[in-house]
């Protein structure tokens, strides 16, 4: 793999030492007659094999010199402005990320290749080339599990962040255009049965495989809600049952771990959240990234229809997510009371893909109807969101980063001069 250091001797050795003007007047002294090629190019300083391509049409004047230019300069220049963007946004990107995203913009030119062409050579020229425009800067990487402790300064840049865009569209007092998503899993079970308890039959119960399957809901802060997202692991059950018999208007997919993906996350922003979000604009998603990783399309959507992405940080999601601060807890309680299992901590349900959805809808909907409101605007304001109070947090909660063991590991977060940057809301390596 080349290193940079690599590369820029290669680039000293290969640079030109003519200008553009200087072929120019060689190549008109040429085709007027006036000069031979060998002639011209010793009057003007530019290499003769060069000149005669361009006398001969292998090669059109002024066409950059080197291997052919993998992405056009107008679509990496949208990528800067990408990168930028989702910086200022709480999802500074990674290597890997930024250049997952430019395969993509590379496919979307060339869609009969298989594969992308970009590796570390494209990296490593991409940074040479827009140094001025962006900066590399470490990335928290800081591990430690959330139950242990949040990183106050984490908190305090996501408050600040918040309060900025907030202000920047004048959302402050507009709830009904302040929404968060989020997803919680359900892992699906056989129903038990009563065994003897014995050793000596040589019986063993086989090993239950269980289904699992996430829901993502999404509400805003005045108790509204977008029509729930059900997603299946590997495959939609048999029939159409599950459709007809679930919530109203939900949307289904599956994946193969039965969790929202790019792709999923793609499907249901522009395909359902926006025909069922109000119709004022702006609009505030605010939403786990780091699990539901966005892609390039879903940002240039956002921006075209006026819609702001904004991430939480990592580790932060059970004191700052407002539907699991009691939307989630309640839809658990409902759904394990509408099973019989009377324990609402257990997560593994004995029910099959099918009944699902019919389950979910009454769960669902008796609490949408009931108490859903109420209960989704006490989660913004424990949290914070809204009305917006950085103060509603415990202490208890948060620690200072001086008090943090070294981080894991080193990794990238992609950020531009002169901008709000929020390098400790880095996003964990997603692809699109």
């Amino acid at each position: 793999m080349p290193s940079r250091n690599h590369l820029d001797k290669i680039g000293r050795k290969k640079k030109k030492k003519w200008t553009e003007e200087a072929m120019e007047r060689a190549l008109m002294e040429v085709k007027s007659g006036r000069c031979t090629v060998r002639q011209a190019a010793k009057e003007f300083g530019v290499p003769k094999s060069s000149l005669g391509d361009r006398v001969s049409g292998r090669v059109t004047p002024g066409s950059r010199s080197g291997p052919a230019q993998l992405i056009k300069s107008a679509d990496e220049e949208l990528l800067v402005e990408f990168s930028v963007y989702m910086s200022k946004h709480g999802f500074p990107l990674t290597k890997q990320q930024l250049v997952s995203f430019a395969s993509s913009i590379y496919k979307r030119q060339h869609r009969r290749v298989a594969f992308s062409k970009l590796g570390q050579t494209w990296w490593l020229n991409f940074r040479k080339r827009q140094e001025k425009n962006i900066t590399i800067q470490p990335a928290d990487s800081v591990v430690r599990g959330r139950t242990v402790c949040v990183r106050k300064e984490a908190v305090d840049q996501f408050f600040h962040l918040l309060s900025t865009v907030l202000d920047a569209h004048g959302l402050r007092d507009k709830p009904q255009q302040i929404f968060n998503c989020n997803e919680t899993g359900f892992h699906l079970g056989r129903k038990r049965v009563v065994l003897p308890k014995t050793g000596g039959l040589g019986y063993k119960p086989m090993s239950s495989l269980r289904d699992h399957i996430s829901v993502l809901a999404c509400f805003n802060a005045s108790g509204e809600d977008v029509p729930p997202f059900i997603v299946y692991s590997k495959a939609y059950p048999g029939g159409v049952c599950y459709k007809t018999q679930g919530p109203p208007n939900a949307l289904y997919g599956w994946s193969d771990s039965g969790c929202i993906n790019s792709d999923l996350f793609k499907k249901w922003f522009l395909k359902h959240f926006l025909p069922y979000a109000p119709k004022q604009r702006p609009l505030l998603l605010i939403f786990d990234g780091h699990k539901s990783p966005v892609n390039l399309e879903v940002v240039e959507v956002a921006r075209k229809e006026n819609v702001v992405l904004l991430c939480l940080p990592p580790h932060c999601s059970h004191i700052l997510q407002p539907l699991n601060a009691g939307l989630f807890v309640l839809l658990r309680q409902r759904f394990a009371a509408r099973l019989g299992e009377g324990c609402a901590s257990d997560t593994h349900f004995a029910i099959s893909k099918k009944e699902f959805s019919s389950v979910f809808k009454g769960s669902y909907q008796s609490l949408k109807e009931e108490e859903g409101a109420r209960v989704v605007m006490d989660g913004f304001r424990k949290c914070g969101i809204y009305p917006l109070n950085h103060f509603v947090l415990n202490e208890g909660h948060l620690m200072s980063s001086h008090s943090m063991g070294p981080a894991a590991g080193p990794s990238f977060a992609i950020s531009a001069p002169g901008v709000h940057t929020v390098g400790n809301l880095t996003a964990a390596g997603v692809s699109s």
